[in-house]
């Protein structure tokens, strides 16, 4: 299924369930996508908190979200063989080749993919490759959801400073 174009999350409030959840997600994707828009590599890379959270960080973390939900989860194939770090803390960490356009289209392939591996699944379909045990798609959507949007809270709040007129 292609991405779904930008569009007002309102207009899926008749439409299926799947159809709205998502929209919501692709929403959320988009909006932490779009966090890195305008900025140079520096303030991409900024680090405004003690944790490993900037900018950049917060959408390679996300590509790895993608990733552990919408492939490791689907295909039960490992990390390793997936390529992604072993647990959501390495995944923050930059590489001096990371760039602000590497990251995004690296993201927006990611969840290109998580879009292709969903297409044929009902939401009660279970993955069978989460560490938790199977999970319903269902679920895991909503895990998503409420993880990109708390990821877009934590971005709006470090653009916001480091965007702000001094």
């Amino acid at each position: 299924m292609p991405s779904l174009p930008a569009s007002n999350v309102d207009d899926f409030i008749n439409q299926p369930i799947r159809a709205q959840f998502e929209a919501f997600i692709d929403q959320h994707r988009r909006a932490l996508n779009d966090c890195l828009n305008g900025l140079t590599e520096e303030e991409a890379r900024r680090s405004l908190v003690s944790s490993r959270t900037t900018l950049l960080g917060l959408v390679k973390h996300a590509t790895f979200v993608e990733k552990v939900w919408f492939d490791e989860a689907v295909t039960c194939r490992s990390r390793a063989e997936i390529g992604i770090p072993a647990t959501p803390d390495e995944s923050f960490i930059l590489e001096d080749g990371d760039t602000v356009a590497g990251i995004q289209s690296a993201h927006r392939e990611a969840c290109e993919a998580s879009r292709l591996a969903t297409s044929s699944l009902g939401l009660d379909d279970l993955l069978e490759g989460n560490r938790r045990g199977p999970l319903p798609l269902r679920w895991v959507y909503l895990h998503v959801l409420r993880e990109l949007a708390q990821h877009c809270g934590h971005a709006d709040i470090l653009r916001e400073q480091i965007t702000r007129p001094k």
